[in-house]
């Protein structure tokens, strides 16, 4: 099979999305962050090998004793996420601009990889007959726990994004002052 091959290229991505969540969690000083990235690194090779299995292999790969990716898995991510969303200071009110901390970095990145991956495998699973839409799901919802974790990182402060046509206000004027932007 060529290294160009839309299948390759779907099981690849979804490695580098596995490599980008592993610098996260080296470096990340929470074990909840560390735990969570860990479960989905596993889950992530459960769709790879789903990925790089031809579909007429399917019934021979199952009974072999991989597992597929299941809805259960996606409702795991979705729990979690959930659980992170009671927190709304989480949610800064404009479009946040990575780099405050490394660990938020880190999983901006995992979450920007993980997009790619996922419209990679969109235009994949397009050619594929009985493509497993839970590998889809699954993906969306790593996007989304990094999203989630990397405001967490800032000490509370995010640095955000802001409009060079919006003239600031003078309070914001004056926290964009103290924070030295």
């Amino acid at each position: 099979m060529s290294k160009s091959d839309p299948r390759v290229d779907a099981y690849g991505c979804v490695d580098e999305l596995s490599a980008a969540l592993g610098l996260a969690r080296s470096i990340s000083p929470d074990k909840f962050v560390s735990d969570q990235i860990f479960a989905v690194q596993n889950d992530l090779i459960v769709i790879m090998g789903e990925l790089a299995m031809a579909p007429a292999d399917r019934e021979r790969y199952v009974k072999d004793g991989f597992h597929l990716t299941t809805t259960e898995m996606v409702e795991r991510i979705t729990a979690v996420i959930f659980d992170l969303e009671k927190e709304k200071s989480l949610y800064p009110k404009n479009w946040v601009i990575p780099g405050e901390t490394v660990v938020s970095s880190a999983l901006d990145f995992a979450r920007v990889t993980c997009r790619r991956a996922e419209r990679n495998i969109v235009a994949f699973s397009a050619g594929e007959k009985d493509f497993n839409r839970e590998i889809l799901r699954y993906l969306n919802r790593v996007s989304d726990l990094a999203a989630r974790r990397e405001i967490p990182y800032t000490a509370g402060v995010a640095v955000e994004f802001r409009s060079p046509y919006r003239k600031q206000s003078r309070a914001e004027f004056q926290v964009a002052d103290r924070r030295g932007i």
